[in-house]
């Protein structure tokens, strides 16, 4: 996010996240191929994505 530093949690400190830009001014944040949540710039917070740990519905 150029020079603004984002804190998601201490659990990702020194690990590489995913963060591509998906729309004008909203990323995407991913970790190990599991996507999180998105980041909106403007109003500064991160929305999560559904559990992606949680069992498929048949």
């Amino acid at each position: 996010m150029g020079h603004r530093k984002i804190n998601l949690s201490i659990v990702f400190a020194g690990q590489v996240v995913g963060v591509p830009e998906v729309a004008d001014k909203n990323w995407l944040l991913s970790f190990m191929g599991f996507d999180l949540g998105f980041f909106d710039e403007d109003c500064g917070q991160v929305e999560p994505t559904t559990n992606p740990f949680l069992p498929a519905r048949v």
